[in-house]
């Protein structure tokens, strides 16, 4: 592993950030060693990508120990991009200090695509300049003042715009992006390196990361994200491994230009150990002069031994360069160093000629050329001297900012005052770095931040906290106090728990929340503590701890009997909206009706939309389906109308789904189209894939199931969060056993547990997969198990609210009894099960044409299981299903009818089996058999029912 030849570039006088003159550092290893099979990858994921039409993106991780020979590879294969004429840009992690820095990666390879394509990224960002901001900030200007409850719709907002502009600029080239050194990548970086993973589905782009895998401990932050990558299909994996001795042998021979000897090689090999950097940093030793009989022990003894051998004020150079970050410019090196310019610029000649230094490749600065000598140089600094390398940097780009870039400087400033040991400088800066992070919806750095702000704070003098305003660090609950007295660690605590929570940092959050609320109810601060509460509430049902009730009624309890607040309706708010899901009734009316007018009097008109919307919802599953619908639409009109994101997601999310339970599919699809249109506008991924995953379901009513699959699929792609995708997959594999493919419909369910995790409280995802787990266990002749999924589906509660899933489980329950009269092995349990199944349904409403036509088809079934039902009950259930849509179902219902008319109507029972094997052909049920349906029969769609017509 070794450098290309490089020129340093020359500067005018006017711009001396580069003035080496002349100086070359020498490839070490003008040989390209070994890694064929890992190039031939490379190269074949170019020519993937390159391939006609809209291209296929390649995506590829490539990992290894530090000094193994990632950076060659890469830079051997962007060489052969080029040469085939693709469009090459690089950008990397950046570790300032401990630091990560938000998007830097992203941010230097979009500069760099920029510059290689005049003009082309500002045509393809246009219109959206001002977001692309956040990652550029030289591209627009970035939005300030959001509403803090918009956060993961900004973000993925942000997140749809880089894939689409990257999309745009790929579409007609290929482009190669490679981001290196994910190990110091920051959350945000990780985050949206993941959503491109998921979501590039055209153009000619290759997208490569790479890491070092040494230092990826059990704990590293990078670990949870190569298990995501793992289960990818689409990210390629390299895994670099050390030289053999064969290959050693061919590096020395490349950089001393020469044949090693082979007792050379073998000490070289032993000291080694196969390491490309170590191999070449002891030929360089050699080549310098050393003796092979002396080799020294540590790579980390020949680095310092190379800075040992330099001058005085290139040693003081170096040392400067290690503690200022991974890349350090010229401009604030000079401020820093304090040197006169001409000895400057000679220390940096010595450092560059001694293979220790390089400059950048935009001319602009300086870093180590690798990074195993920056961490030697700077593990060798003394404490006092660490601390006081810090404060210069500091007080150098307090005095001027423009030293280093914009998108850089808050993030620098409070790492350099941090480490310098400061705190009273250390916590103003380290606080605009936070909101600079919230503005970029960088959460997990503004989480760590804000957290580093609490460790400061007790040791920040009084009247240096007292100069802090809540209204230039917090947003979040601005309501709960006068926001013209002091900062408190309460608003830092509030902020770093909202930004925990957007970040995904749920346990970080939760601990943050239950502190705060001890806090402000120990300083008789009953609002905030309720708000933090609504916090806990929301991060308790994503961590598995819980359903969030115990929260919200601790919530309750702290607003009780205070004047209306903001707090208090979103109090209010958020346990109507539980009650909704959970456990519906006439109390959760009158809870959203105080929720909207306290809403209404605190002039929180978001609180209010959000309030009535649910009003809505609850008004419809109590029958009153005319003034619910017309409540949701009116709420449906005013967001869009305001533009109010959350809400516009959460309005064509749950309306459809209302619909799809009324049995208006049709007009579900309908609004669901104009609800993936505004979730493409305003980037709402997580929205959009539950939209998708009921759009799935409002085709599969409708008979078009591969309509269906395609939804459903396409909403496990887009979802950034586990629970649209467990949706997703619980539509899917309703399909699967729809079809008769009960693996894969058992494949389906265990994924789609997995995304929900284990606390998966609500009906609307309980009784669909105890429908399909008791479908395959049926299906594979588990009886009893079958009835116990029913039995604790029932205990678990079915009412009002659940009746888009109640009555298919109830159905499938009755099935599977009628289809084991005849089983001896079925006969024990039979009269409990079927008295269970009488005494569920028995409450269940049938007002509405959709569950009445379920509810005659129940009745059917469990006459059936009885051996007592007739053509007539069947020509009753037929005729119910006529104008409800459900196809497959109707066709269900059409076999029974026959079976019923034979022998004495053969000429009916014919036509009704042929109408019967056209909606399976239609609906996609595979020929051989017929589908295997939720009560394990095999029913006569088109294998049998062709059967039963030959002998008709």
């Amino acid at each position: 592993m070794a450098l290309e030849l490089v020129r340093s570039p020359r500067i005018s006088t006017a711009d001396r950030c580069a003035m080496l003159g002349t100086v070359e550092t020498r490839s070490v290893s003008p040989v390209f060693v070994g890694r064929a099979g890992e190039l031939s990858t490379l190269t074949g994921a170019l020519a993937r990508a390159g391939t006609r039409g809209p291209g296929e993106p390649q995506a590829l991780l490539i990992g290894g120990e530090a000094g193994v020979g990632k950076t060659r590879l890469v830079e051997e294969t962007l060489a052969e991009a080029r040469r085939r004429g693709a469009v090459v840009a690089v950008g990397g992690c950046l570790e300032i200090g401990a630091d990560g820095l938000p998007f830097a990666p992203f941010a230097g390879a979009l500069r760099a695509l920029d510059r290689a394509l005049p003009g082309e990224l500002a045509s393809a960002a246009a219109g959206q300049e001002d977001e692309l901001a956040r990652l550029l900030p030289e591209r627009g200007r970035r939005p300030r003042g959001e509403s803090p409850g918009r956060g993961e719709e900004d973000r993925a907002r942000l997140f749809e715009l880089t894939a689409r502009l990257l999309e745009r600029i790929a579409a007609e080239r290929t482009v190669v992006l490679v981001l290196e050194d994910l190990h110091w990548a920051d959350a945000s970086t990780r985050q949206l390196l993941a959503y491109l993973f998921r979501t590039l589905r055209r153009g000619r782009l290759v997208l490569v990361a790479t890491y070092r895998s040494d230092d990826v401990h059990r704990r590293h932050p990078l670990r949870p994200f190569l298990a995501e990558l793992d289960r990818m299909r689409t990210v390629q994996r390299i895994e670099l491994t050390r030289f053999t001795r064969g290959e050693v042998h061919r590096q020395l021979t490349g950089i001393l230009a020469g044949e090693p000897g082979a007792t050379l090689v073998d000490r070289v090999f032993e000291r080694s150990d196969g390491n490309a950097f170590f191999v070449e940093e002891l030929a360089r030793s050699i080549a310098d002069g050393g003796s092979p009989h002396g080799l020294p022990d540590s790579l980390r003894d020949i680095l310092l031994v190379r800075v040992e051998a330099l001058s005085d004020d290139a040693q003081r150079v170096a040392r400067t360069v290690a503690e200022g970050g991974s890349t350090v410019e010229y401009g604030l090196l000079r401020a820093v160093a304090r040197l006169p310019e001409d000895d400057l610029i000679e220390a940096l000649r010595s450092a560059v000629g001694a293979h220790l230094l390089l400059a950048t490749p935009d001319g602009d600065g300086y870093r180590f050329r690798h990074s195993l000598a920056r961490e030697a140089v700077a593990d060798d600094l003394l404490p006092g001297e660490r601390s006081r390398i810090n404060r210069r940097y500091a007080q150098a780009l307090e005095d001027d900012p423009l030293l280093v870039r914009e998108d850089e400087r808050a993030t620098r400033l409070a790492s350099y005052w941090y480490h310098a040991q400061a705190p009273a400088k250390a916590l103003p800066a380290v606080l605009r770095a936070s909101v600079e992070a919230r503005l970029r919806h960088a959460y997990a750095e503004q989480l760590s931040l804000l957290e580093r702000a609490m460790e400061l704070w007790d040791a920040v003098p009084d009247d240096i906290r007292a100069e802090l305003r809540p209204l230039d660090y917090a947003e979040v609950y601005p309501a709960c106090g006068d926001p013209a007295q002091p900062l408190r660690f309460l608003d830092l605590m509030a902020e770093a728990a909202v930004a925990g929570r957007l970040s995904s940092e749920r346990e970080r959050a939760l601990k943050i929340t239950r502190r705060g609320q001890r806090m402000a109810a120990a300083e008789g601060d009953p609002l905030r503590a309720a708000w933090f509460a609504v916090e806990s509430s929301r991060l308790v049902p994503a961590l598995g701890r819980g359903d969030g009730w115990t929260e919200l009624a601790e919530a309750q309890n702290l607003v009780r009997g205070l004047p209306p607040s903001a707090v208090h309706a979103e109090v209010l708010a958020e346990v109507v909206g539980w009650q909704r899901l959970h456990t519906p009734g006439p109390d959760s009316v009158e809870t959203a009706e105080r929720a909207v007018a306290y809403a209404r009097m605190v002039g929180e008109e978001e609180i209010e939309l959000k309030a009535r919307f649910v009003l809505g919802v609850l008004l419809t599953d109590s029958g009153d389906v005319t003034g619910g619908l017309a409540e949701m639409y009116a709420v449906r009109e005013r967001v869009v109308r305001l533009g109010l994101p959350a809400l516009i997601g959460r309005v064509h999310v749950n309306l459809p789904a209302v619909l799809e339970g009324l049995g208006r599919s049709q007009e579900a699809v309908d609004l669901m189209a104009e609800g993936i249109e505004l979730m493409h506008h305003y980037g709402l991924l997580d929205s959009e894939a539950w939209i998708l995953g009921n759009l799935a379901e409002s085709h599969y009513s409708l008979g078009r199931w591969d309509d269906a699959v395609t939804a459903a699929e396409d909403a496990l792609r887009k979802a950034l969060s586990p629970r649209p995708r467990g949706y997703a997959s619980l539509q899917l594999g309703l399909v699967d056993l729809a079809r008769g493919d009960t693996a894969a419909a058992g494949r389906r369910l265990e994924a789609a547990h997995g995304h929900f995790g284990a606390h998966n409280a609500m009906p609307q995802n309980i009784l669909p997969l105890a429908c399909i787990a008791l479908g395959v266990a049926a299906a594979e002749g588990r009886i009893d198990e079958a009835r116990e999924i029913f039995a604790r589906a029932v205990r678990a509660g079915l009412s009002a609210c659940t009746l888009r899933y109640a009555w298919p489980l109830v159905r499938a329950a009755a099935s599977l009894e009628a289809d084991t009269r005849a089983l001896p092995a079925a006969e024990p349990g039979r009269a409990g099960a079927l008295d269970l199944i009488g005494r569920t349904m028995r409450p269940l409403a049938a007002a509405l044409p959709v569950w009445r036509a379920h509810e005659r088809w129940v009745r059917a079934e469990l006459r059936r299981a009885s051996g007592e039902d007739t053509a007539a009950d069947w020509a009753e259930a037929d005729a119910a299903f006529e104008t409800v849509g459900f196809p497959r179902e109707r066709a269900m219902v059409r076999t029974r009818w026959a079976r019923a008319l034979l022998p004495s109507d053969r000429s009916h029972a014919r036509e009704l089996l042929r109408s019967a094997a056209d909606t399976a052909r239609r609906v996609g049920v595979p020929p051989g058999g017929g589908p295997e349906l939720t009560a394990g029969e095999k029913v006569p769609l088109t294998g049998r029912s062709l059967v039963v017509l030959r002998r008709l």
